[in-house]
This record gives structure tokens, sequence and C-alpha cells, in this order.
């Protein structure tokens, strides 16, 4: 094995939030090697979900370079695709290794990253670490236990996740809290948010229309009960436009569909800056994501996730999120709320403030003295 000459710190990302998460950490350190700094960072795309014209967007709209190392692992089962990565990710550190394995997030890439890097001694951040929504039905939720199982300095963005943490017998200087790097991405790019090509097209105008997103294999995976769910929200958003981004798991079954609410419209994954115009300027969003649930509640638009769990309590707790479950009444029910004008105000949690890619830059200057 050859030898680390300098501080060189492997960013990982593997899939489109990722790259909301690290665009701030990117942006941090650059400025720091600008003004002097010796950390430098090798971006490493493991290829996890990858589209050539939608990455490309993503790393254009976020001010990203392209990435140093692109695994290129592809699909595959839970299984295949952990067992990828990692081979791939262990044979890059042992070629070329690095001071630090940075992981953002829950996907499968930032697990089995961890877990190659360890296996060769090289420490492990994660950023987003302590987040649990306690269901171990949900990969994600492995994800993080994992990760964080195996971690060496973890980078929070809340004190519920940091008792979380502190719980599972992690010392407090191990502990950062930092914020919300996705956050800080929203917030740099809010002057920047452009409507997408269809606006015009479909009459939306700002608190007009409504934003759905869903791809939870209980949400989406059996036609019958996806049906009744669609239903609920042409109904329960009455008449009013409904722009459903479709993800490609949720595509399959909805072609098998026979009728669907006339109100909604169904387009194509959007980019960064043209997804977080129409939910900024939405009159609601209803989801089954995590991270949609953070924007909303920065930028004060109610937010109606169906889910009976969430890892991210404080959109709750302090923002502008409920979480409904999956029955549909219950969708039908807060509706109405939302329509009689009760929907609450919500607040921004703590740090949550557009500084904490530049928090972390600087704890792991500390980490990582000259």
């Amino acid at each position: 094995m050859s030898t680390v000459s300098q501080t060189v710190i492997d960013i990982i990302a593997g899939a489109r939030p990722n790259f909301m998460k690290i665009a701030p950490i990117i942006r941090a350190l650059d400025e720091r090697k600008a003004a002097g700094g010796r950390l430098r960072y090798r971006l490493v795309h493991t290829g996890q979900h990858y589209d050539a014209r939608m990455s490309g967007d993503f790393l254009e709209q976020l001010g990203l370079p392209m990435p140093d190392v692109n695994l290129d692992v592809g699909s595959g089962s839970q299984a295949e695709l952990t067992a990828a990565i990692m081979t791939r990710y262990e044979r890059l550190l042992l070629d070329r290794p690095s001071s630090l394995c940075l992981v953002v997030g829950d996907v499968t890439s930032t697990m089995a990253c961890a877990i190659a890097a360890q296996k060769v001694h090289v420490p492990v951040a994660h950023v987003e670490a302590g987040i649990r929504s306690g269901d171990w039905g949900m990969p994600e939720e492995i994800n993080r236990m994992v990760t964080d199982a195996i971690t060496n300095w973890f980078f929070t963005t809340s004190e519920t996740a940091n008792d979380n943490l502190r719980r599972a017998g992690i010392e407090n200087d191990r502990l950062f809290f930092v914020g919300n790097t996705m956050i800080d991405t929203l917030l740099a790019h809010m002057d920047r948010l452009r409507p997408p090509a269809f606006w015009d097209e479909h009459g939306l105008r700002k608190g007009g229309y409504f934003v759905v997103t869903l791809h939870r294999p209980s949400n989406v995976d059996a036609g019958s009960s996806f049906a009744c769910l669609l239903k609920a929200i042409g109904e329960g958003t009455r008449d009013l436009p409904t722009v459903f981004p479709v993800h490609p798991r949720t595509r399959k079954t909805l072609e098998a569909l026979e009728s669907l609410p006339t109100n909604l419209i169904f387009v194509e994954p959007q980019p960064y800056l043209e997804f977080n115009y129409l939910v900024r300027h939405a009159k609601a969003v209803i989801t089954d994501s995590g991270g949609i649930t953070e924007e909303t509640t920065v930028m004060g638009v109610p937010c109606m996730t169906l889910r009976n769990t969430t890892e991210r309590p404080e959109t709750v707790s302090v923002g502008t999120n409920e979480i409904l479950g999956t029955d549909p009444a219950n969708l039908s029910r807060a509706l109405d709320r939302l329509f009689a004008g009760s929907w609450k105000k919500g607040g921004i949690p703590a740090l949550w403030d557009g500084r904490s890619g530049a928090r972390i830059v600087a704890a792991l200057e500390d980490l990582f003295p000259s």
C-alpha cells in the first residue's frame, strides 16, 4: 500500500440528495484552500444512482466539480450494490489511500464506503449522523445504524440526533452539532430558483397548486392501495393542479393503473433549481421523503408526510411538517384543515442557518492539524 503524502478527504456521493449535502462542504474546503488551508478532497461518485443528464444538471446547478472518481457500480439488489461499492472503493483506497472517508446521509453508498474504509484503517466521518426513524423496515435505517456503529466523528443536524448517539455510548468529544448542510445548499441557491419549463403550459400560479412526491414501497408498490391514495390526493386537493415528479419505482406501479385523477400532472424528476421553485411556491407538499420535509420547514410551506415515522422529528416539533401515516382518510382530513386555514406556521430549527459546511470544515481542520 502506498502512503498518504497530504491530508486528503474522500467525499462520498451516491445519490441525488448526497450532492445537495456535500456541496457546502466542498465550497468551504475550496474557500479554505484559497486562504492557505491544507485540507484537500477527492470527490468519489459511487454511481449508485447515475443518470448522465440529471447528474450533469445537478453538478452544474450546485456548482460542483466533476467527480475525481466514479466507481460506476450501476444498479442491483441491496446486497449486490453494497458488495460492488465496497469492492471498488476498497480497491481505490488500497491503490490511492486517503486520510479520511467522509460520508453523508443514509444511502447504501454511505454504509458501504464506511465499512470499506474502516477495513483498511481509514477513519470515517458521518455528516447527518444520529438520525433515527425506529423503522427497521426502511433500508435507510439499517444504513444509518451500521454507519454510526463504525464512525469516528459525527456531524449532526439536531440535538435529537446528539441524544440518539449519546444513548448509544458516543462520547461528546466525537460529536459536532453543526446544523444541516442541505439547508446550506437551499439558502445559497434560493435567489436562483426558477420555474420549470411546464410552468405556463399547465397554468401554474404561486400558491395555487400542490407538489407530490411518493416512492416508499408501503405507498407505491401495491396498485390498489396506491390508487386509493391517488384518489384521496385528487379529491382532497379540490381540483387544484398537483405536480407529481415521478420516481422510477413509482412509475412502474403508475403505468398499471387504469384511472387517475385528472388534476395530477405527472412529470419527470426535476433538476434542483426547478424542483425547489415548485416547492417554495406550492400551497402544500404531500410526500413520503425525509429531505423534502427539511426544505419545506425552512421555506415555511405546509408539508404532509405519508409515513408512520420520521427520522427528522424537528420538522414536526419545530417546522411545518405533520406525519399522517398511510391511511388516505388521514390525508383527506389534513387537506380539509389546510383549506380551512388552520395549518401551523412553524419555525426553523437551531443552526439551520447556511453555515453548516463551514462548521464541518473548521472541525476537520482541528481534527487534522498540520
